[in-house]
């Protein structure tokens, strides 16, 4: 690791669907590569002794979008029929990559799936489905789907008050934040899109999906290089105990 390549743990999306990490990593690892990051690809196969390795060498963690929903028995709920099925492992790398990051003040930045895995992580719930007069699947197509309005109390947004036109591929949403975290973007329709955990180190999660439109977009540029540069400032903290231990 050096301070001009901070190095950016990333799981593979899914474990069930190949296709889909073939196509949807490598804009993740696209985008922190051109703000001068190295994207290291987590196994969803890995031991948690060797996710923890992995990890160790890492100095920021970007957690991304997955077809799966969280397994709704994790915040206290049945799933409806809309819900989509749970990937255990990917839900397993998350904790261990979630536990890390919070334990040594390591720069977070969850997309999509990722928010939702990072809300009920931290004790929250989700929206199992949608139904609201906004498409929010309105899917990879269509790079402006919907306004976001940005709350004036945000540390990580701050460039996009009042608002901003996002994309959107989501079903579920997030109900009720987890613990820290503060809603700082909202849908017309009142929809969760993104949280933040003030006064801590950099912990952003965005419903929406930057890395799709980090090309042509300055927001989604922006997002990712802020997270970058304050992954290549991080400096280990040290504590008692860390999933690396």
């Amino acid at each position: 690791m050096t301070d001009q390549s901070p190095r950016i743990a990333i799981p593979e999306p899914t474990s069930t669907e190949p296709d889909y990490n073939q196509r949807s990593w490598p804009q993740y690892a696209q985008a922190v590569e051109a703000c001068g990051a190295v994207a290291v690809p987590v196994p969803l196969s890995e031991s948690p002794a060797n996710v923890a390795k992995l990890v160790a060498t890492c100095s920021g963690v970007l957690l991304p979008g997955s077809p799966a929903d969280v397994n709704p028995q994790k915040y206290g709920q049945n799933a409806v029929p809309e819900c989509a099925a749970a990937d255990s492992p990917r839900e397993a790398v998350d904790e261990l990559l979630l536990q890390d990051a919070f334990n040594l003040h390591k720069p977070l930045l969850c997309i999509c799936y990722g928010t939702q895995s990072l809300n009920v992580w931290k004790g929250g719930t989700l929206t199992q489905h949608l139904t609201t007069g906004i498409d929010h699947k309105a899917g990879r197509l269509i790079a402006e789907a919907h306004p976001v309005a940005i709350s004036e109390e945000t540390e990580h947004l701050k460039a996009f008050i009042p608002s901003i036109m996002v994309n959107s591929s989501h079903h579920q949403a997030i109900a009720t934040p987890g613990d820290g975290l503060d809603v700082i973007a909202t849908a017309p329709d009142g929809t969760v899109e993104a949280v933040e955990q003030r006064g801590q180190h950099f912990v952003l999660g965005v419903q929406w999906h930057p890395e799709r439109t980090f090309s042509g977009s300055l927001a989604s540029q922006a997002i990712f290089r802020d997270f970058v540069d304050t992954a290549r400032a991080w400096k280990p903290r040290e504590i008692r105990e860390s999933v690396s231990r």
